[in-house]
């Protein structure tokens, strides 16, 4: 898949890694999970099955106390302890410490299977799960995570009567829709939000640094320990896993991000089957190109996808695709130039990355994309086959010289 570098075209291209936030256009985009508290102490289900959006449903849909009723006793609160290294002067006497990581999750079937973020669990010894205040803690076995969309899928021995929660079909979701978040936030356990849909086909970076597409925002109230919590629609179905807000204090602003449910259903099914999940890659780095930045950089197109890097030995570099050479400036901003520029995928015009993205997870691993690209002035056709996309983008992988 290809990663994402949109310009001027959007605000939201970081997240918080391991710890690290990443200022951006004045927001702050922090995963919503990893509370360190300082703490010094495979199943053959397929997925839920789909329901029908309330939209298609009788009435005006179920009350937020209805939701919450419902769906509270799926929720589960996730503990997961980590060591982490430490150094001190010189590097002399590196130092290990306890700590514990705390978020949410929810179960999806009766044979015991939670689904939650995985950068709840990345890195986690062990990973423990409480149903309700009052039920036993126990522990869970991480049966497979996707970095590539902050998700992760537990197992656990005893539900201990806790309800599954369906996965709803979250491309039926309309801007405005009513939705409910459940999780523990700050470790306070199952709390419930609320609020609408107030983005779709949002574009935020997980934790391996490729993008996450199609993902929900949501001004329902979303904060640190809220992560791997449902998001729920007015039917109690869920639409997506709460993942992400942009916030410049660090708390709930009002702008949330929810992994949407039908990516999460693929994954669920990727992993009960495989044990892990497979995606396309194309290996590149690119941003929009609209009228304005045609006209300041002196484009031959008016619409289409600059590309900014090639990453060396990917698809992309193998078919000869060339990344920029330097940069201009428009605005103020800096924009790569030099490069190729792709104006479609498989015959059908871009706009910009979200498509070439899009048209990369329609795809699968050996699959060949049909990318037309301008290069030094001239028009072609380049046919790439996709590759198994790595486990993380290492910034190490210098581009390939054009």
């Amino acid at each position: 898949m290809a990663r994402i570098g949109r310009f001027l075209s959007t605000s939201f291209g970081s997240a918080v890694l391991g710890g690290l936030v990443v200022a951006l256009a004045g927001l702050l985009l922090i995963e919503t999970g990893a509370i360190d508290t300082s703490d010094d102490s495979g199943g053959s289900l397929a997925a839920a099955p789909l329901t029908r959006p309330a939209s298609q449903t009788e009435g005006k849909g179920l009350t937020v106390n209805e939701i919450y009723d419902r769906a509270s006793k799926g929720v589960a609160f996730i503990r997961s302890q980590m060591t982490q290294t430490t150094q001190t002067p010189f590097n002399l006497f590196p130092q290990q410490q306890q700590s514990t990581a705390t978020g949410s999750g929810f179960l999806i079937d009766g044979d015991g299977h939670i689904l939650t973020n995985a950068h709840v669990v990345q890195g986690a010894q062990r990973v423990d799960v409480q149903f309700s205040e009052d039920g036993e803690s126990q522990r869970a076995e991480v049966v497979g995570a996707d970095p590539s969309s902050d998700l992760a899928l537990l197992h656990v021995d005893d539900t201990q009567g806790a309800t599954p929660l369906p996965l709803g079909d979250s491309s039926k979701a309309e801007v405005g829709d009513p939705v409910v978040a459940i999780g523990n936030p700050f470790g306070l356990d199952r709390t419930v939000t609320s609020g609408i849909v107030s983005a779709l086909q949002r574009q935020i970076q997980a934790p391996n640094g490729f993008s996450i597409s199609d993902v929900i925002q949501t001004d329902a109230a979303i904060n640190p320990g809220n992560s791997g919590g449902p998001l729920l629609d007015s039917s109690g179905a869920v639409i997506g896993i709460n993942s992400q807000i942009a916030s410049q204090s660090g708390g709930s602003e009002g702008v949330g991000f929810a992994v949407p449910s039908t990516t999460a259903s693929d994954v669920v099914s990727q992993i009960l089957e495989n044990g892990s999940v497979q995606r396309a890659y194309l290996g590149i780095t690119g941003g929009d190109i609209t009228p304005e930045i045609a006209q300041a950089l002196n484009l031959p197109v008016q619409q289409g996808v600059l590309v900014e890097r090639v990453f060396s030995g990917g698809p992309a570099d193998s078919a000869g695709i060339k990344g920029a050479t330097g940069q201009g400036t428009v605005a103020g901003e800096s924009f790569p130039v030099g490069g190729d520029i792709i104006t479609k995928v498989d015959g059908k015009d871009v706009t910009g990355m979200d498509e070439v993205i899009s048209a990369v997870n329609d795809h699968d691993p050996g699959d060949e994309l049909t990318l037309t690209v301008l290069s030094d002035g001239n028009e072609h056709d380049v046919t790439v086959k996709l590759g198994d996309r790595p486990g993380r983008i290492q910034d190490s992988q210098a581009p390939s010289t054009p």
